[in-house]
């Protein structure tokens, strides 16, 4: 069968102030129809430059070089490289599709979903607003959107992550294209979520011939949905092979050293147990640094909607010294726990004592006492730097604003110190946010969380954007820190591997309720609830045989909403 796409030699290269820098260098793949390729490597490889080249969507700044040859269900051909910006209007969404990472990005938040699904199919030819309506509704129901008659008229803002991202595999899916583009379709979804939306491109495949071309740093993923692979490196392909031939037996080092970066559940309880032998005696009653007994957060209704209770009669406690791992998915109340325990979400009932501080009804002073004692590490540093302030600045301000630093220059000091300690040079201070990786710029937030040697650390998924061996340098990096200076942590995530990793004890909420509580070895080895094992099997490990089986299992145990 011929190839749907063919990419012959593709560089690019882009212009900046200090020359050219080379971003893809040689590269040759191709994709045939029905078959998923998956372009891996870590952030800086070329993966999603190559990506946006298949779409002509590179920007100005780009020179390119070599051939990328498109072809259309009709047989006609399209070198994306060389046609002009008409031709390449028609090829979009006709013949290649691409769904983003972040489909809140993409969606416009004024307009119904169905209008903007119809706006592709209005774009490429005369349909009427009846056609396109009945069209919208079709796609929708094909990717599973319950109600699609009811659903195709509301806003982006009216659906969860997932159904958002569905959204987006529709519009990507209208107009028929022989081949979809997938950049990180799963990256910032939970793991529940992830394997429904994993079911749903193998089913649109299987059902269309459409092929796949997934960029993503998750080899759990890859080995659940790939069937070729391609591993990129310094803007080069390192090694292409079956997707089996690839997990079983690696040829290149880097792939050799990428797989071994990912981790797996069950690693962790022999780093628990040195953990746990490290620990002064009469370290088990110590006073908790935080004591949660019947913990209720409830968000009041607006617009006579009525309100919503986002954490259910909570208990819990974490130790000095100790990690607890909150797992969970999106809208359990993981994220919501934590901010309450940061003072800056109310607490509607029961109890949630802080570093000896009452949390439901206090206000002010209380939180200003409490607050240095507490360092913060936020999902996404990119967000929660201010982008005007260099590095340094960002860093130095909790001890500006907790008077133990009149200036950020008087800072500086114990600014250079903490970026060592994260294994980032000094000189990185004098950047901007934007200067940085995401990797890096991660550090730097890890970096202003211990700003002022908090007695209690809250990490709110600081690893899910990374890829996997920038997330095995930060993962290390904490584990030495935590080691070194025994602050206690709650350490939110839906990665369930990376919490074994790191947790002395992990807890599973489910709507709200904390449904199982215990060590790696207890809730990840032997789990009690369905819910947990539901939310192990839903995790894709990386070996294409096991994650076979273990997708069996999923579907088992899957609720029959998302199957």
């Amino acid at each position: 069968m011929s190839a749907v796409a063919s990419i012959n030699d593709l560089a690019v290269s882009f212009a900046t102030d200090a020359g050219p820098v080379r971003a893809v260098d040689g590269v040759s793949l191709e994709v045939r129809p029905g078959e998923v390729l998956a372009v891996v490597g870590e952030s800086g490889s070329g993966k999603t430059v190559t990506a946006k080249a298949i779409l002509g969507l590179l920007p100005a700044t780009a020179t390119t070089r070599g051939a990328v040859v498109l072809t259309a269900r009709d047989g006609t051909t399209t070198d994306v490289v060389s046609v002009s910006g008409a031709r390449l209007r028609e090829v979009r969404g006709r013949d290649v599709a691409m769904v983003f990472q972040e489909p809140s990005s993409v969606l416009n938040p004024v307009y119904t979903v169905g209008r903007q699904i119809a706006e592709g199919l209005r774009a490429h030819g005369k349909v009427s607003k009846k056609e396109a309506r009945r069209r919208a509704i079709e796609v929708l129901g094909t990717v599973g959107i319950p109600d699609p008659e009811e659903r195709v008229d509301h806003y982006p803002h009216q659906f969860s992550g997932g159904q958002k991202q569905r959204i987006v595999i529709a519009m990507a899916l209208v107009l028929n294209p022989g081949l979809i583009v997938a950049d990180e379709p799963t990256t910032a979804l939970d793991v529940t979520v992830q394997a429904e939306i994993l079911e749903l491109l193998r089913r649109l495949r299987d059902d269309t011939g459409t092929a796949i071309v997934l960029i993503t740093h998750n080899m759990g993923v890859v080995a659940d949905l790939a069937d070729r692979v391609a591993v990129m490196y310094q803007g080069e392909v390192v090694e292409s092979a079956p997707v089996k031939d690839l997990f079983s037996d690696p040829q290149a080092e880097y792939t050799r050293a990428l797989l071994g970066a990912v981790p797996r559940i069950g690693e962790g309880v022999a780093r628990a147990a040195a953990r746990l032998e490290a620990r002064p005696e009469g370290w088990h009653d110590a006073e908790p640094v935080v004591r949660a007994e019947g913990l209720t957060i409830t968000y009041p209704g607006r617009f006579r909607q009525p309100s919503f209770t986002a954490v259910d009669d909570v208990s819990f406690t974490i130790r000095p010294g100790e990690v607890l791992g909150l797992v969970g998915e999106s809208g359990s109340g993981k994220t919501t726990i934590a901010r309450a325990i940061a003072g800056l979400t109310p607490v509607s009932g029961g109890s949630l004592e802080v570093l000896g501080a009452q949390m439901n009804g206090a206000r002010g002073r209380r939180l200003r006492t409490m607050r240095p004692r507490l360092g913060f590490v936020f999902q996404d540093p990119a967000t929660s730097f201010n982008p005007l302030l260099t590095i340094a600045e960002c860093v130095a301000e909790p001890l500006v604003v907790h008077g133990r630093a009149r200036t950020p220059e008087a800072a500086r000091r114990r600014v250079d110190e903490l970026l060592e300690a994260v294994q980032l040079p000094r000189s990185y201070g004098d950047r901007f946010p934007h200067e940085l990786s995401g990797g890096q710029r991660q550090r730097a937030s890890l970096a202003r969380g211990l700003a002022l040697d908090p007695e209690l650390l809250v990490a709110d998924e600081p690893t899910s954007a990374l890829d996997v061996s920038v997330q095995a340098k930060v993962l290390e990096l904490f584990t030495e820190l935590q080691a070194e200076l025994g602050f206690a942590c709650l350490f939110v995530s839906h990665d369930l591997a990376v919490v074994d990793l790191l947790a002395d004890r992990i807890a599973v909420l489910y709507r709200g309720r904390l449904v199982e509580e215990g060590t790696g070895a207890e809730v990840l080895g032997s789990p009690r609830e369905d819910y947990t094992r539901r939310l192990l099997a839903s995790l894709p490990v990386p070996d294409p045989v096991a994650q076979a089986e273990r997708r069996q299992t999923w579907e088992t145990l899957a609720e029959p909403s998302v199957r």
